[in-house]
Parts: structure tokens; sequence; C-alpha cells
């Protein structure tokens, strides 16, 4: 997900924890994600198919890469109750986040077993 950093408040008083918050093309992270995966990660969130190289990481380190609806990060950011930067903290919006959510929409676009919805 890509994130713009700061909190933000809406017309009715409230606040978010975050900006407008929506999917990137995953695609643009697969040299990097079977590292990430090897390391620990156990989920991303995203849009668009993975590489048969991510896929196998997938499966291989039991993580599920799911995906949500694009064109709508303001509407996603509401479903976003913290987020912590983890790594690369110097790329701002572009940092890897452990995001803490609830009722977050999303499908299973890989599941721990390499299964594709894109097959």
């Amino acid at each position: 997900l890509r994130t713009a950093l700061s909190e933000r408040s809406e017309s009715n008083g409230r606040s978010r924890t975050i900006g407008s918050c929506g999917p990137t093309t995953s695609s643009r992270m697969d040299a990097f994600t079977p590292a990430l995966l090897k390391a620990g990660l156990k989920g991303m969130i995203g849009k668009g198919s993975r590489s048969e190289q991510v896929i196998k990481a997938i499966k291989k380190y039991k993580a599920v890469y799911f995906l949500t609806y694009a064109g709508c990060g303001a509407l996603l950011s509401k479903y976003i109750k913290s987020a912590e930067p983890v790594a690369y903290k110097d790329l701002g919006s572009e940092a890897i986040y452990k995001l803490g959510v609830r009722d977050f929409p999303l499908i299973v676009g890989v599941d721990t077993k390499g299964r594709s919805i894109y097959d």
C-alpha cells in the first residue's frame, strides 16, 4: 500500500491514523519480495498479479498476498487504526509499515499453497 504519512482530520472532527492509503502495483516489489518473506514477512497488500518467483516464495514461507480496491485510498485509510514504520523509514511513504487494521476490505490473491486468483 502507498500511504500519505501525516495524520488527517476529517470534516466531522475525527482524525485518521494516516492520509490516503491505497494499493500499488505489487510487481514493482517482486525483486525484493522473496528476501522480505525469508526475513519473516507473512502478509502483503497490493494490486495485480505476482511473478512465479514470488508465488513460489509465498508458498515456501507460508505467506499470503492480499488484494484490495484500487483508486480509493481515502476510503481505505478509514480502516487503518495504527501505522508503524518498520523498515526503510528514510523513504517516508515508501517505507515498509506494520498496519493495525479493522474490517479492512481484502481478498486473497495468492494463498499459502501458492494458488493465485489470476490462474
